[in-house]
């Protein structure tokens, strides 16, 4: 959270729901990403193996008014935009585009059927069409090809080794660490079997045929530093490896601020929210507690995941890149939202796009404020701080 004001906003969701939930509200409840960020939205596969662009970290997922997750992605566009040296005329531009694509294509899924709705998904092929140069399109056919190497198959051999005819994880401090204590004992003991039964049966059936090969601790995430985290390395008759993600659920930042959570396990508020939003989720999504009260859920660690590099984009990309995570949370919110009213509150007019532009300057300019006063406070010793290098 040292490293800039834009890895500080990435960690500080709940002081920034603190701080909207002292704002004026629309109301109108969706369910909420709750860490809607510019990073959190990138291309992944969906169970047909297509290659989507959709939102795609859900651990402060929650039912909260629609604009608190529009503020918060409009604010992280002018904080990573300046950073890169792009001016506040330009970056209230990229916000304010990053709304009119909301409105706009909120008011498109207003004339949609529930089901066609549902349907909707906003695909690789989609962005690399409305690319509008040339240029343009070869930079969007590079990602996506980038986006289909990244599987687990070809993670496996990096962070794996074979010891006496078993596979196991190469210890990379602090990335990964092999820490096979208790509580890594009743995560693997308990946990499976409970995950398992989450799963729905024809999942079940495929989890099955997989036995687990080795665990470890992985460290991951600015927001989710400190939580537990682990990756399993599964295999089949097959000889082909499965990745799974166990990473624990604490209640979301959201909750002290809006409705509560249905759901007594927040491993399953996450799996729950990110189905209601994603338009197609992975097919190993479950979750479990632990016998000593821990939530956790699972996913795989790797299925074409692939996030837009921000560092460097020009005020151009920016803006394209603003339209389209605008589009990308309209349809995420029109699944469980009331698509019209939310619409019709927006309005045809860009009043609203230049209210949300005008908030994320001013709430860049509090971030910074804020992330200079972390600074001094570490500086001065009355905040401790571990820096680490990147991995």
């Amino acid at each position: 959270m040292l490293r800039s004001p834009f890895t500080f906003l990435r960690g500080t969701a709940a002081l920034m729901a603190y701080d909207l939930a002292g704002t004026p509200t629309t109301g109108v409840q969706v369910q909420a990403c709750g860490d809607c960020h510019l990073l959190n939205f990138g291309l992944f596969a969906t169970p047909e193996r297509n290659l989507i662009f959709d939102l795609r970290d859900f651990d402060e997922t929650l039912r909260a008014p629609f604009e608190w997750d529009l503020k918060r992605l409009a604010t992280s566009l002018v904080v990573a935009g300046r950073l890169n040296g792009i001016s506040d005329r330009c970056l209230r531009e990229v916000a304010a585009t990053c709304a009119h694509s909301y409105r706009e294509h909120m008011r498109e899924f207003s004339g949609m059927s529930l089901l066609e709705i549902w349907y909707y998904r906003v695909s690789a092929e989609d962005l690399i069409e409305k690319a509008p140069n040339a240029q343009s399109k070869h930079q969007r056919e590079r990602m996506a090809a980038k986006a289909r190497t990244r599987v687990g198959e070809h993670l496996f051999p990096k962070i794996t080794e074979e010891v006496s005819g078993r596979h196991r994880f190469v210890e990379q401090p602090p990335l990964i660490t092999r820490q096979h204590d208790d509580t890594c004992q009743d995560l693997v003991q308990e946990g499976i079997e409970d995950y398992r039964a989450s799963l729905p049966e024809d999942r079940r059936f495929v989890f099955d045929r997989y036995w687990l090969e080795d665990f470890a601790l992985r460290v991951v995430g600015i927001g989710s530093v400190g939580t537990r985290c682990y990756v399993g390395l599964f295999f089949c008759d097959d000889k082909n490896p499965l990745l799974l993600q166990v990473k624990e659920a604490r209640p979301s930042v959201l909750e002290s601020y809006a409705a509560k959570s249905p759901f007594e396990n927040q491993g399953q508020r996450v799996v729950v929210g990110k189905r209601l939003m994603q338009s197609a989720s992975d097919i190993f999504l479950g979750w479990f507690r632990t016998r000593s009260g821990h939530d956790f859920y699972v996913r795989q660690l790797r299925d074409m995941k692939f996030v837009v590099p921000v560092e460097g984009l020009a005020a151009v990309q920016l803006r394209r890149y603003a339209d389209a995570c605008g589009w990308t949370l309209a349809r995420a919110h029109a699944r469980s939202g009331d698509a019209a009213t939310i619409a019709g509150y927006l309005g045809l007019q860009d009043n609203f796009d230049s209210a949300v532009g005008k908030f994320a300057l001013a709430y860049a300019d509090q971030t910074e404020s804020d992330y200079a006063r972390l600074v001094e406070a570490a500086r001065s010793g009355r905040v401790e701080a571990l820096v680490e290098e990147d991995q």
